[in-house]
């Protein structure tokens, strides 16, 4: 077996699901020491296994047989718990090794994350489990809980008082202490738990193990992941492929950013493109929904779990509904905010309405007015009627105070059981702050309930945009030739468009001149107006220092361009190695555009778009996607950017062509993929996407090498 090669995502993870045996390596007596607490949970919950208590004083441990070493151990259990110091992991590993354990839980810490001699620990650890085809959970990680099965290899202070209810809510996180407080409120809103997994170093195990193997698992049918940083993209994306696949929706709190050095960026396009959007990006690629704090992965991931599998919203039209018409349009706004869409009530609808509350306000909002409460019989007629227009995906209901009076919350709830019972398909949310016996007696009724109207709005969003991933189709991937691109290719504009052109990337027609008569001769072939521009190595931005003149419209023009070109080089870069003046027709009238590419240390080539020209880096209206993409995600990363009204004709404009625009882009993620060995980056700006039809040319290039000093 090759040691260094990492097994798939997922693969051996049963060993820790489903053990059916456990050592504690470092067993104590002590509850509270980390080699106690394990066997004081195991057994508490009433683990159905056998336990293995590790000690060198042998004994008993905690009423239980203590074996002096794993050898001693009657039959190899699926599972080990290290809770030894790091200095003695390694041997302890190993032992596990020779005694057939197939998945080890590493408690302690002093690794890696200690310094240089932790790392070495962390790394012969590493190569003991994959020489041996073990799993290696850890090191300095708070382990492993899978409920129903009873298994904990954890320390975890939120076991202390209950063990969460086994349900079907998968939990995988890089850090211990967040992931525990996730647990720890998914099982106070009362939602079940299937497995929680937290990864620590992650020195064999990472997220992407612990969102295949949910992904896999029968029990689970949603995912909550917690994530710092990514240390190996194709393992992430081939996990949540896995999990799109299955239909296990993937939610990810994702902390932090890697720091990409953007500040040396010697790009437009590296200054622009950075790592969150490159994560978030992959994210969207591969079917997960990203939320932006803790409040808003339990609240989705509350709503998911009560409407999975088959329930989440087919579309984002809403009707809103209160006793009030205040709390209406508040309802509203926050709808239309959270980028949804009020639906348009039928006139029938509307009749029905009428005739149940003739002083209803029937538009949507919907102002129900204080009788909506009179009699449950009131409240469903209303509900009803709603729920069979045609023209709503979701029914939203507000209640303000009602759930905390005895009379009102009858009437609710008899008419929510009885408009669940009718409408078992159609989906209603309730906006309300409790009392919590109030929304946990809602939601056992199959009703997500949301704390509070911008809580609400957003959380319809997300689930909408759940949806919506889950019919996404399969990533494109490169897979033709990697190669190095010439190095000539690197050293001015008019080599790197040369280079773009061979991709199939239009470009202009140039002539390199190396003296004045040159660019006249030049000129008068092109026809007038012409651009000139300095050609060198070693002046990447050509305007900020007077490298490029406009609408030149004669030979005269010309002459005296071309000499202030030089003059400029001379006085602003006089150490600039100078291969000429780049001559080229002036371009069409058209919209302009920045493309590019730049290298992310963790998913590799990564293509942006954006608005173009001398303001991109000012106006930071960019789309970012991991390369390649085809054409069609070309065309919804264009159609993202706060320009693409100009580009489709706002005003009564002319409309751009889009189509060649998008063809440009996927031409240039599959030339970063071919080149991906040396192109560290690719800046074309401008891109001038001219009226539709007459395609899109590329005005000027740089491109970076990988070895690039800046």
């Amino acid at each position: 077996m090759d040691t260094c090669i990492a097994p798939e995502p997922g693969a051996g993870m049963n060993a820790f699901f489903m053990a059916k045996g456990i050592a504690i390596v470092g067993a104590s007596d002590d509850i509270t020491k980390i080699g106690g607490r394990p066997i004081y949970f195991l057994r508490k919950y009433g683990y159905g296994g056998t336990i293995y208590p590790v000690n060198p004083r042998g004994g008993t441990i905690q009423g239980l047989p203590a074996y002096a070493c794993l050898a001693d151990v009657p039959q190899a259990p699926d599972m080990a718990v290290l809770a030894v110091p790091a200095s003695a992991a390694v041997q302890a590993l190993q032992d596990c090794a020779d005694r057939g354990v197939r998945g080890v839980v590493v408690l302690s810490s002093g690794f890696a994350e200690a310094g240089p001699e932790g790392a070495v620990l962390q790394a012969q650890m590493v190569a003991i489990a994959r020489k041996h085809g073990m799993r290696l959970l850890g090191p300095n990680c708070l382990g492993i809980i899978s409920v129903a099965q009873g298994v904990i290899g954890s320390f975890s202070i939120i076991l202390e008082q209950s063990m969460p209810h086994a349900g079907h809510m998968g939990i995988v996180s890089q850090s211990g202490n967040i992931g525990s407080y996730v647990v720890q409120n998914v099982a106070r809103k009362g939602l079940g738990v299937s497995h929680f997994i937290a990864t620590g170093n992650e020195a064999d195990i990472d997220v992407a193990d612990g969102i295949a193997a949910l992904a896999e698992d029968a029990q689970t049918r949603l995912i909550l992941c917690c994530m710092e940083t990514c240390r190996d993209a194709g393992r992430l994306t081939r996990a949540l492929d896995l999990a799109r696949q299955k239909n296990k929706p993937v939610v990810v709190l994702k902390i932090g950013s890697t720091d990409q050095g953007q500040a040396a960026a010697a790009s437009h396009t590296g200054a622009l493109a950075s790592s969150d959007a490159v994560i978030d990006a992959v994210f969207r690629r591969y079917g997960a929904l990203r939320v932006d704090s803790i409040e808003a992965l339990l609240e989705l991931g509350h709503a998911a779990s009560i409407l999975l599998p088959g329930g989440l919203p087919k579309g984002n039209r809403i009707t809103v509904l209160a006793a009030s018409g205040g709390f209406g349009i508040m309802m509203a706004d926050a709808t239309v905010k959270a980028g949804l869409a009020l639906s348009t009530l039928e006139q029938s609808t509307k009749d029905r309405i009428r005739q149940v509350l003739p002083l209803a306000g029937v538009n949507n909002p919907v102002d129900a007015t204080a009788q909506v409460s009179a009699r449950p019989e009131v409240l469903f007629g209303m509900l009803s009627a709603l729920m069979e227009d045609d023209n709503a995906d979701v029914t939203q209901i507000f209640l303000s105070l009602a759930l905390y009076n005895p009379r009102l919350r009858s009437v609710y709830m008899e008419a929510l059981r009885n408009i669940r019972a009718s409408y078992p398909d159609r989906l209603l949310v309730v906006t309300s702050q409790g009392p919590a016996d109030a929304v946990k007696e809602i939601n056992a009724l199959g009703i997500p309930v949301f704390a509070g109207i911008d809580a609400t709005a957003q959380g319809l969003a997300g689930l909408i945009r759940m949806a919506q991933l889950a019919r996404l189709g399969a990533a494109p991937r490169y897979q033709d030739i990697v190669e190095s691109l010439e190095e000539g290719a690197f050293r001015n504009e008019y080599t790197a468009k040369k280079a773009l052109a061979a991709a199939g990337i239009a470009v202009q027609d140039e002539t390199m001149a190396a003296s004045a008569d040159d660019a006249v001769q030049a000129a008068c072939r092109m026809g007038f107006p012409v651009v000139l521009k300095i050609a060198s190595a070693d002046i990447a931005h050509k305007t900020e220092i007077g490298g490029v003149v406009l609408n030149l419209g004669d030979e005269q023009a010309v002459r005296a361009a071309y000499g202030q070109i030089m003059q400029a080089a001379g006085t602003h870069a006089p150490a600039a190695r100078l291969d000429g003046i780049l001559v080229t027709p002036m371009a069409k009238d058209g919209i302009e555009l920045i493309m590019g590419v730049s290298r992310d240390p963790v998913f590799g080539p990564v293509v942006m778009v954006g608005t173009g020209g001398i303001y991109a880096e000012i106006l930071q209206d960019v789309a970012v996607q991991t390369a390649p993409i085809s054409e069609d995600e070309a065309h919804a990363m264009i159609r993202s950017l706060k320009l693409f009204p100009i580009l489709d004709g706002a005003r009564g404009q002319p409309k751009a062509d889009v189509p060649a625009a998008a063809q440009t882009l996927a031409r240039l993620s599959q030339f970063a993929c071919r080149y991906a060995r040396n192109v560290a980056e690719i800046d074309m700006n401008p891109v001038r996407i001219l009226p539709e039809g007459q395609g899109a040319v590329v005005l000027d290039a740089l491109l970076i090498p990988t070895n690039h000093a800046v």
